[in-house]
């Protein structure tokens, strides 16, 4: 490993890489030279080895705190595919059913017209619940029993099972309650004793207040006043009763600067408020990329890997998706939606989850690689934006990749 510093007005950069994955560095320097990165770090795990560890920039909007190695910041729906970790270990322990009827274990989901409802579903996103249709009340988000019992209640949007529509924070409440009621402790405690307490990670779905100090507040996205709007944005601003804008509008603010709130640091919301480092979150899919290490079986591993739902139009994104259980797939969307931030170009057998403005953490064990980037300035778009597709793109030519023109790289 060598050392890795630079500097200029965007502030200090530091860490480690391998001299194999100088590339991935020059990207992540790239960033705050050229695509206006204001704090971030990345982490890169090549067959239990890390090979790049990174991290620079500033901590605040004021560029008065300089980003520093333990820095922490949320990772919006990145949390998902920690969530999905927890609900497939329990898979294997017998005490989940990807397959039974969801209501045998929580038998008031089965209202509204969900009662064929699976496990499979909740994690692939057809389970007909995407957002709420009526208002939720103030800091409702932060309440588990209100949540959990609005979705029992919510009609299904759908038959279910028929159509993917992507549960952008109602999967906090569906995969989330079941794995509270499978293993008798909410999401983030199952986290904490089975996965972040043994490696000693720094990442958490409920954060104590005694890390709040290292939490980098994120800075939101605003779309340019007058500039071209995505298929995405357009059914929020113009279709009231789309998935989209109720999604948008009946979230809790978490996509805006209610995130930032003590608050919302310390409830648990296992689809969008996980707050960690890169670092953690790339540790977290290290054994994943191996086969599954001494976390999880390899058959689960690929199960975990195949993609179960893929639609021309996501119910809610308003564009092609692709999910595996729990996790995000290679997205190729350059062709089809022509705005940044609206494909996530990984491995053929990659699966992992981006956050909200471009965070993601994934494993590829055809690689034996494991990823984790996070950042506090948000960018466009819905997956990845132009900063982190860039450094997945540098890690997959440092691994001698030469195309991702079909969709992903090989």
């Amino acid at each position: 490993m060598k050392r890795f510093s630079a500097e200029g007005a965007y502030g200090r950069l530091s860490g480690e890489v391998d001299p194999d994955f100088t590339a991935v560095a020059d990207a992540f320097r790239a960033n705050f030279e050229d695509r206006d990165e204001l704090g971030a770090a990345l982490c890169v795990i090549r067959d239990g080895k890390v090979v790049a560890d990174l991290w620079g920039g500033f901590a605040d909007a004021d560029r008065q705190t300089p980003w520093q190695r333990d820095t922490m910041t949320v990772v919006f729906s990145a949390t998902k595919g920690v969530t999905a970790i927890c609900a497939h270990m329990l898979v294997e322990e017998g005490a989940l059913d990807l397959d039974a009827p969801v209501a045998d274990l929580w038998p008031e989901f089965a209202d509204g017209g969900k009662d064929g409802t699976t496990l499979r579903m909740m994690l692939d996103h057809s389970a007909s619940v995407p957002a709420f249709r009526e208002k939720l009340k103030a800091g409702g988000v932060y309440d588990w029993e209100y949540m959990t019992g609005r979705i029992a209640a919510e009609p299904a949007y759908w038959p279910p099972g028929t159509r993917s529509g992507y549960h952008g924070t109602t999967y906090s409440w569906t995969v989330g309650e079941m794995i509270r009621r499978a293993a008798g402790m909410s999401v983030g405690r199952f986290f904490r004793e089975r996965i972040g307490d043994p490696q000693g990670l720094d990442f958490w779905i409920g954060l104590p207040e005694a890390e709040e100090s290292r939490v980098a507040p994120v800075i939101p996205y605003r779309h340019p006043a007058n500039a071209p709007l995505p298929p995405f944005l357009q059914a929020v601003l113009h279709d009231r009763a789309s998935v989209a804008a109720n999604f948008v509008y009946n979230s809790g603010s978490l996509l805006g600067g209610a995130i930032n709130s003590r608050e919302a640091h310390a409830a648990e919301i296992p689809a969008a408020n996980g707050i960690g480092t890169a670092a953690a979150l790339a540790r977290i899919y290290a054994p994943i990329a191996q086969g599954g290490g001494d976390l999880l079986r390899p058959e689960t591993v690929t199960r975990m890997s195949q993609v179960s739902t893929a639609t021309e139009r996501d119910a809610t994104l308003e564009m092609p998706s692709r999910f595996a259980l729990g996790f995000m797939v290679s997205m190729d969307n350059r062709s089809r939606v022509p705005f940044d931030g609206h494909s996530a170009i990984l491995g053929r057998g990659a699966f992992g989850h981006v956050g909200a403005g471009g965070s993601i953490g994934f494993a590829d064990p055809d690689h034996g690689i494991a990823v984790g980037y996070a950042m506090n300035r948000l960018g466009e778009g819905l997956l990845l934006n132009g900063r982190g597709q860039s450094l997945v793109d540098a890690v997959y030519r440092s691994l001698g990749c030469t195309s991702s023109d079909g969709g992903a790289w090989v």
